[in-house]
């Protein structure tokens, strides 16, 4: 009996915590590219070009994917479905453009979990030919979801594949444009 009463007070006290810890979570990632500001912008800013960068668009080259409205525009909305986990389905929406500095996303995921999360990319000039892009990423996770949390870290989760991604969209952009 004794046991049962530290189970479910230890079950209690964690819950309790869950209402007090975080329920956010972000990361963001930076590279500089050799091209100007306005040429890296006007690549970024059509979303299927992220299929050409995105480590997860690579994971499966069999998913499906279908597009609404028009590409480098408010609104416009990029949806994927694979079969492989680690990709699933969603879409991803074009929310907000600062012409020549910042594009926001909305990204619904619907499979293999539903959440709605933010990212956002942004162009900064170095020089006239280096530009900052910066990639970030965030969301919300609900009581009591977000006591995973405790367990999870979303930075090395998925820090490298933004890692990763804009390595190649660096090489994409210095070597073919």
């Amino acid at each position: 009996m004794v046991i049962l009463y530290l189970i479910v007070g230890l079950l209690a006290l964690i819950l309790i915590a869950g209402l007090v810890m975080k329920k956010d979570f972000g990361l963001v990632r930076e590279i500089t590219i050799d091209k100007p500001k306005q040429s890296v912008f006007d690549y970024l800013k059509l979303l299927k070009n992220q299929d050409n960068f995105s480590v997860w668009a690579g994971k499966d080259p069999a998913m499906k994917k279908e597009y609404k409205g028009i590409d480098g525009t408010v609104g416009f909305v990029s949806a994927w479905e694979s079969s492989m986990k680690d990709v699933g389905a969603g879409e991803q929406e074009i929310l907000k453009i600062v012409e020549g500095e910042r594009l926001e996303f909305e990204l619904r995921f619907l499979k293999p979990m539903k959440a709605t999360n933010y990212a956002f990319m942004t162009t900064e000039s170095i020089s006239d030919n280096q530009t900052k892009v910066a990639w970030g990423f965030s969301g919300k996770m609900a009581y009591p979801m977000n006591l995973m949390l405790l367990f999870m870290n979303m930075d090395k989760m998925i820090g490298k594949d933004f890692e990763n991604g804009l390595a190649k969209l660096k090489t994409i952009l210095e070597n073919n444009g």
